[in-house]
Formats: C-alpha cells, sequence, structure tokens
C-alpha cells in the first residue's frame, strides 16, 4: 500500500523548503522528495555561494582603494583557496542550520533525500521504487545552465555557475559568455580578486532587462576596474591552444579570438523536467519550463508547479512566494493568484535594483504625456559622498503621478528598493512617499528627495493659495 499524504513536495530547494515550512504549519502530513541536496541552487550553486564570494572581493577592493578614506592603499595578498573554502564554510553552516533536513523532519514532514521522483499519476510519486499518494503534488525542481551548441565547447571544456564552486581557488583568466546577472556579479568578482575577465556578450549592452541609463553607469565602471566587456560578439567556436580554452567570433563584424583558462556559460537556464514523468499526464511543456495558470496549476488540477520549473521569474524569492501561494491555493477557501509584480536586484558593486516598469516600457504602455521621469544622481547623495560611493543614481517612473517603476544603482540598492516596489504594489504616488519621513543621512534619503520635489512641484501649482503678511505702510 503506498503511504498517504495530503501533499507531496518534490524538490527542496527554494520553493519547496518554504512551502514545506509553511505546510507544516497547517497540521498537514506532508512528505518532501529532493534528489541532490536540501537547499537547492541558491545554497549550493547560487545565491549564497556569489555573495560570499562577492564579499571577499570587495574586501579585496577596498584595501586597493584605501587611499580614498585617508588611509594607506595596499595590494592585497589573496589566495582564492582560501576564498573558496571560506565559501564552502558558509554553505556548511546554512546546511547544518536552516537547510538541514532533520530540521523540516522536526516539523512532522517525511523527507526523502538522494532520490529521484517520478509523478505516475495525478496523486502518485514514486520515489526509488516505493509509492507516496498525495491529494496535491507541488512541483519544485529548479532549473540548471544552458549551454549554446558552441562548436568544441564540449571538448574544450567549460564552466557555469553550478560547477564553478567545484573549483578548489579561482582560474588565472576567464571568459565570461554572456552579460546577464550571473555572469556580470562573477566577473566583476573574479576580477577584484586578481583574474583577469572578458566578458562577451551578443547584444549591444549588459543586463539587457535594466533601466539602460543605470546600466550604462554600471558597465563605465565596472570596465573601469579591469572588466573586459565585448557587447556586439557572435561566437563561432572554441578551440584549446597552449593550454588556454579560445574563443573564436565576430565582434561587431570584425573577426577576434579570446582567450582564458576557463570559460564560463552564462547564457540563461532551462527547466529541470526531464525524469518527471510529466508528459504522459498531458502537463504541458515549453522551452521555459511546465505551463501553469494564474494559480501555478497546470493542465492537472491536483499538481501545481513553483519557481524555477515554472518559467515566470527565476529568482529565490519568487519561488518561495510562489510556493507559499501554491499551498494556500491548495487548502485554503476561495483561488489564489500569483503576482507578475516581482522586484529583483544583480549584487555588483554598486547594486543594481529594479522593481516595475522601465523607462522606455512605461513610454510605450502609457501616453507619453502622463508619464514621467524622476532622476537623482548619487553624487547629490550626502551619504554617498561620506562613504566615497557616487557612482549610480536613482529613477522613479511614475505615470498620472503614482509609481509605477523604480531602479536604483547604489550601494545597499537591494535594501532600497522595497519601500519603492511597495508604493508600485499598492498604486501609491509619489508624494506619497514624500510624506514619510526618511533616516538622514542614507541612501534612501535620496529617494525622500527625489519624492520631495515631486511635491514642491505639484504645490506650485496652488501657491496662489499661501497666506502671506501684509506690508504695513
Amino acid at each position: 500500500m503506498p503511504q498517504r499524504y495530503d501533499l507531496i513536495i518534490v524538490g527542496m530547494g527554494s520553493g519547496g523548503m518554504v512551502a514545506s515550512e509553511f505546510a507544516s504549519t497547517l497540521d498537514l502530513r506532508v512528505a518532501a522528495v529532493e534528489r541532490d541536496r536540501v537547499g537547492g541552487d541558491c545554497l549550493w550553486t547560487g545565491c549564497v555561494p556569489s555573495k560570499a564570494l562577492i564579499a571577499s572581493a570587495r574586501t579585496a577592493h577596498t584595501m586597493r582603494h584605501a587611499g580614498n578614506y585617508g588611509i594607506e592603499p595596499v595590494e592585497p595578498t589573496i589566495d582564492t583557496a582560501k576564498v573558496f573554502e571560506r565559501i564552502r564554510g558558509v554553505q556548511r553552516q546554512i546546511a547544518q542550520t536552516d537547510d538541514n533536513a532533520d530540521r523540516f523532519r522536526d516539523m512532522g514532514l517525511d523527507v526523502f533525500v538522494g532520490h529521484p521522483a517520478h509523478v505516475t499519476n495525478p496523486h502518485r510519486v514514486s520515489v526509488n521504487g516505493d509509492d507516496l499518494e498525495g491529494r496535491f503534488i507541488l512541483l519544485c525542481t529548479g532549473s540548471r545552465p544552458v549551454v549554446p551548441p558552441i562548436e568544441g565547447i564540449e571538448a574544450a571544456g567549460y564552466l557555469t555557475s553550478e560547477t564553478v564552486w567545484d573549483l578548489e581557488r579561482a582560474p588565472e583568466s576567464m571568459v565570461f559568455i554572456g552579460a546577464g546577472p550571473i555572469s556580470m556579479e562573477l566577473a566583476q568578482a573574479f576580477c577584484r580578486l586578481g583574474g583577469w575577465v572578458t566578458v562577451l556578450q551578443n547584444r549591444d549592452r549588459i543586463l539587457p532587462r535594466d533601466e539602460p541609463d543605470l546600466v550604462s553607469i554600471l558597465h563605465d565602471s565596472v570596465v573601469g576596474e579591469g572588466v573586459d566587456v565585448r557587447l556586439g560578439v557572435d561566437i563561432g567556436r572554441v578551440e584549446t591552444e597552449d593550454g588556454k580554452k579560445v574563443v573564436y567570433g565576430t565582434e561587431n563584424g570584425e573577426e577576434r579570438r579570446w582567450e582564458g583558462a576557463e570559460i564560463l556559460i552564462g547564457a540563461g537556464r532551462r527547466p529541470n523536467v526531464d525524469g518527471l514523468g510529466l508528459e504522459r499526464l498531458g502537463i504541458g511543456l515549453n522551452r521555459h519550463g511546465v505551463l501553469v495558470d494564474n494559480r501555478s496549476r497546470t493542465k492537472v488540477d491536483s499538481i501545481y508547479a513553483v519557481g524555477d520549473i515554472a518559467g515566470r521569474y527565476l529568482f529565490t524569492h519568487m519561488a518561495g512566494y510562489e510556493g507559499v501561494r501554491a499551498v494556500r491555493d491548495m487548502f485554503f477557501p476561495g483561488k489564489g493568484r500569483v503576482t507578475d509584480f516581482v522586484p529583483w536586484c544583480t549584487f555588483t558593486d554598486p547594486e543594481l535594483a529594479h522593481a516595475g516598469l522601465t523607462t522606455s516600457e512605461a513610454e510605450q504602455r502609457f501616453r507619453a504625456d502622463d508619464v514621467e521621469i524622476w532622476r537623482q544622481d548619487l553624487i547629490h547623495s550626502d551619504r554617498a559622498r561620506a562613504d566615497g560611493a557616487t557612482k549610480g543614481a536613482i529613477v522613479i517612473v511614475t505615470h498620472r503621478k503614482r509609481v509605477v517603476g523604480a531602479h536604483i544603482l547604489a550601494p545597499h540598492a537591494a535594501e532600497m528598493i522595497h519601500e519603492l516596489a511597495l508604493a508600485i504594489n499598492d498604486g501609491r504616488k509619489l508624494a506619497d512617499v514624500a510624506n514619510l519621513i526618511h533616516v538622514y543621512p542614507t541612501y534612501a534619503t535620496t529617494i525622500g528627495l527625489l519624492a520631495a520635489d515631486s511635491a514642491f512641484e505639484s504645490a506650485q501649482k496652488y501657491k496662489w493659495l499661501v497666506r502671506r503678511q501684509k506690508r504695513s505702510t
């Protein structure tokens, strides 16, 4: 007889862990299945190792530029083997505590680790030859890097955002293929740690989904640090020559070659659907992932899919949000609905945070006369001046005075974006943001100043109402 559950969760990455924790509070019988390691991409190959690497790289960069703060600069002695060991130490700490399978078992879940799962019918999952039966099934199997079909790439060998963490130390030189968030974060970090880094991008700019003006500032900053960014590149083939991996192609139509000790491919991701057996159940798939409705349900009502496998927004925070919404939809009255409003941040230095529409998207969606763009460069921020971090700006997009887009290039931009994301989500006007007193001196003070500019401009319409003291004669 199969073991019976209210909910079977397949995948214990970001979406599966949050969904499991929420489900455990509802007195449900839950089984969680993970074929590899609890924690998923975020812990083992994504957010955690990359941010730990970035922290070490930032320290090295600060030491080199300590003269900007009145302190004697020094070229740091960097043993990247120790940097990588620190990264693994951070991962172990998280794996032993928050992302530990036993923690979920203590919540009352049955956790099966190290076993692939196969969905055999709308209510049954096969795990290592045993059948689990559930009222609902939640798929949270994530995604993996895409490797484009480049001639010679397999023979030469390559790294991805998954395999780079298997290294014992950083390569002395690297060629990145792709200029999305993963590539730009890692390229800057490896450069700061002393590597020679080249980034090859087939488009006319890096980070194509973000606000162009801010991307341009970030591009110049990263190039100024030594990252060789090449745009308009069409890659032809890869060869191995004298122990180096050489990428041949064209740059804006001209023949070029780029070489490095390693090649890292950052050309997107594909959903992990292989082996699940979804096609046999009539569940739709495309190159982005499992087809779901706005409640995260597949064509089979008892099977939901969230996170990267559903192909909406490939972010850790989105996976957790979708996981909770799916469990709520399964077991609570009414119907849930997954939002398509998702803020994000690229953790370069400075950070580039994004919420809502870019300026061009707003102008395309609305009448141009109804769209206003508010911008303040960090050079006018007292905190940025004090910190010596004036490269950056804040851009706020409004439609009929309501905030519809916000973009921040600044230190701690990921922390700053949330108040503007809340304003967008709640349909607030920029004047509402102006009514909030911002702590001084902070980077967020600049948000308050931008909002105040909007309020001051509006006040001009009513200055005839100002009560003025009459002059005595």
